[in-house]
């Protein structure tokens, strides 16, 4: 694979990621305000946000919608380290795979650092 073929290959994967990630969250944005858009806010009484995985449960389903864009957003840089590991690793080229390894474990140790 050349150079100029694994740029290429990390631009439309990029452009992609993020265009699916806003079309998703413009779709639950449009479904949230369809469904809550006539609501009036309720500024008297403080919420605290829910944490963790069971604060899923308690959003409506535009909200989830929503949170599936953001996630996705999220995942095209990571889908992006992940592609171009397995390529650098294909070019035999174990100095960038390296790098791109260290960035991946970077990555995934702030990921997982959020949950706890």
């Amino acid at each position: 694979m050349t150079d100029d073929r694994m740029d290429q290959i990390i631009g439309n994967l990029l452009r992609t990621g993020v265009m699916l990630a806003a079309a998703v969250v413009a779709a639950g944005g449009v479904w949230y305000l369809a469904v809550h858009g006539t609501t009036m806010a309720d500024y008297h009484h403080f919420h605290e946000a829910a944490r963790g995985l069971r604060s899923l449960a308690s959003l409506t389903r535009p909200q989830l919608v929503i949170l599936l864009g953001l996630l996705i957003l999220v995942a095209t840089p990571v889908a992006r380290v992940v592609f171009s590991l397995v390529a650098f690793g294909l070019e035999r080229d174990r100095v960038f795979v390296g790098i791109t390894a260290v960035v991946m474990v970077v990555l995934a140790y702030s990921m997982g650092a959020a949950w706890w």
